[in-house]
């Protein structure tokens, strides 16, 4: 295939003239050790050139489709392109599912956890800690398999593309569940001042939604497996019909709310995948700092909101726990999201950026792999202690640089 692509909200063009797609683990295997630089391509719901490269880009769609339960070991073998969107359908009919979701259900397995993509709950470490097991094709071709009991596993996990092409990875998988979702409005934002743990620690996952205009919360959308009848939530009030996060949109494409029981995988995501999720036209920012110093950090952005609200669609504000995935934004700490869908305007945007990164700074913010961000090497070095691990890792198991590109020289190694 010729001609160039962009990421799903058309906001990066990728460099490479060519996308290969092979359809064998032997045709992926050859095309990888012929290659001076390649990059595999998932689902494009990235927001800067993480998975770009001038060379080769590698789409594996068309790869031998892999879906195999192993109900006595608790487990999921899927192929790295599948969408989070078919497994958890496939799971629910076999009665399994996973602890949890990110808020699109449309993005690849392998890409989500190769950017430690998350969803919420104060209990749920991101979707990137299912992973038990995984295979890759290295820069000579060939095919390593790595696992819990290998001591690179922690460091391979979220290996944003830097190890090798990852082909399948095993999951756990628990009882499948139901869920309820519920939208309430109006929560001030100094309820956290006192309640933070209570707010967030009251459902299975809890999303805080603000456009900054103000000092409040828009929007609080709580998924728990109880029911909630019509009662308040921290002095927020129910919605009284089903709500966008984004101001101004149709609830259409939104999943199911109001209290409505329904499937883990038709609840823990906000849209459902037969939509263009989220609003489509935008650009994407996220900040992690640790959940000690959440209220601190939300007071820091509400400082500057009057910078932030005229370029901001809306911004998620969630929970994660710790995890000890060498490159996790969650490394080692519980945390606390700081999420920004922004107007599709980069001149406008990348100002805020360098402010908001600066107001965020005292309480270390990891920016999320996959989304806008300015941080050098330098910012992220004291953020991540296992940084200099990592990139013996990636001169291990890439020596000649197969797999490195401008994003990982410019935002990582230096």
């Amino acid at each position: 295939m010729t001609g160039r692509l962009t990421n799903w909200a058309g906001s990066v063009t990728f460099q490479a003239d060519e996308v290969r797609r092979p359809a064998s683990l032997e045709q992926l295997r050859r095309l990888v050790a012929d290659s001076t630089k390649v990059r595999a391509l998932g689902s494009g719901h990235s927001f800067n050139d993480i998975a770009d490269t001038p060379h080769t880009l590698v789409s594996l769609a068309e790869m031998p489709e892999l879906f195999e339960v192993d109900t006595a070991a608790a487990a999921v073998k899927v192929g790295a392109s599948l969408r989070y969107a078919e497994v958890g359908r496939r799971l629910h009919e076999q009665g399994h599912a996973l602890h949890n979701l990110a808020s699109l259900p449309h993005i690849s397995v392998a890409g989500s956890v190769a950017t430690a993509t998350h969803g919420s709950g104060d209990a749920n470490k991101n979707l990137a800690t299912a992973v038990r097991a995984l295979e890759m094709v290295t820069a000579d071709g060939d095919l390593v398999s790595l696992d819990r009991e290998d001591v690179d596993f922690g460091g391979a996990v979220v290996g944003l593309g830097a190890l090798g092409i990852v082909v399948n990875l095993t999951l756990d998988i628990m009882p499948a569940y139901d869920l309820r979702q519920y939208v309430y409005e109006g929560l001030p934002l100094e309820a956290l001042d006192d309640h933070f743990d209570d707010v967030f620690g009251g459902a299975y996952s809890v999303s805080l939604f603000t456009s900054w205009s103000g000092p409040k919360i828009d929007q609080v959308w709580v998924k728990t497996k109880g029911d909630r009848s019509a009662e308040d939530w921290f002095t927020a009030h129910p919605a009284d019909g089903p709500r966008h996060p984004v101001p101004g949109i149709d609830a259409a494409p939104c999943t199911q709310q109001l209290g409505v029981p329904g499937p883990w995988f038709e609840r823990l995501p906000h849209f459902r995948p037969e939509f263009t999720p989220s609003s489509g036209v935008e650009l994407q920012s996220e900040y992690f700092v640790p959940r000690r110093h959440g209220v601190a950090a939300l007071n820091a952005v509400d400082a500057i909101r009057d910078k932030v609200a005229p370029v901001l669609q809306i911004s998620e504000i969630r929970t994660i726990a710790a995890d000890d995935l060498w490159m996790s934004t969650a490394y080692e700490q519980d945390s606390m999201a700081l999420h920004f869908t922004w107007v599709k305007d980069m001149d406008g945007v990348l100002p805020v950026l360098g402010l908001l990164e600066e107001s965020l700074a005292p309480y270390g913010a990891r920016p999320h792999w996959g989304k806008l961000f300015t941080t050098v090497p330098e910012g992220l070095r004291d953020r991540y202690p296992r940084l200099e691990d990592f990139h013996a890792l990636v001169r291990h198991y890439d020596p000649r640089g197969t797999f490195t590109n401008d994003f990982l020289d410019r935002r990582l190694f230096g």
